[in-house]
């Protein structure tokens, strides 16, 4: 029985490409693995709040000498953390706002790459700690980024596939539906997303 973690980043609840591309990923999941649970963190209800000078002395701080506001400070981050660490299988939605992703996505990743938790520098250079996961990443755009002339403007895909290996999680699969403001893709656009996953 595997343990999915599914992460929402799209605040347009059931109006959102980027949820219905994963929850149809999670769907082909639990085909495979019907006694596959389900956690989900929607990170636009209770956003993770961006990093600010208590965040970060509380992640510099040993543990040991926490103080009362560093333990507030840093309970996102522990519980974002934890989440990852219990989960065999995490399902990121990832819309591109701008060519990158939504804030409320980046915040999360803030929280969640720390030094000596999740990731480590050894004197072979860094080394990540978060292991035996998979990772799915649905990527919803709305012009075509995958190849052709705005291939090179895509810093979604190569960022998250960049970070998540960065803390040890190195087997990530990228589904992506393309070309939502494509008059001539856009019908279509979701479902050869849903079509292209591979599970």
């Amino acid at each position: 029985m595997s343990k999915i973690l599914s992460i929402i980043s799209s605040p347009r609840g059931g109006a959102s490409n980027s949820i219905k591309l994963a929850n149809a990923i999670i769907e082909k999941l639990k085909e495979k693995d019907p006694a596959a649970t389900v956690q989900v963190k929607d990170l636009t209800k209770g956003p993770f709040p961006h990093l600010e000078e208590a965040h970060l002395n509380a992640f510099f701080t040993p543990a040991d000498q926490h103080t009362d506001e560093n333990k507030a400070a840093i309970k996102h981050s522990n519980e974002a953390i934890q989440e990852i660490m219990d989960a065999d299988i995490i399902v990121i939605g990832a819309p591109m706002y701008n060519f990158s992703i939504p804030s409320t996505l980046k915040a999360w990743i803030d929280h969640i790459c720390r030094a000596g938790i999740t990731f480590k520098y050894t004197e072979n250079g860094p080394q990540g700690l978060i292991t035996g996961k998979k990772v799915y990443i649905a990527i919803t755009t709305g012009g075509v980024y995958s190849e052709g002339p705005y291939k090179s403007a895509d810093f979604v895909a190569p960022y998250l596939k960049t970070l998540f290996g960065f803390i040890g999680m190195t087997d990530v699969t990228i589904v992506r539906a393309e070309g939502f403001s494509v008059p001539d893709l856009q019908a279509d656009a979701l479902n050869k997303g849903i079509e292209s996953i591979s599970i």
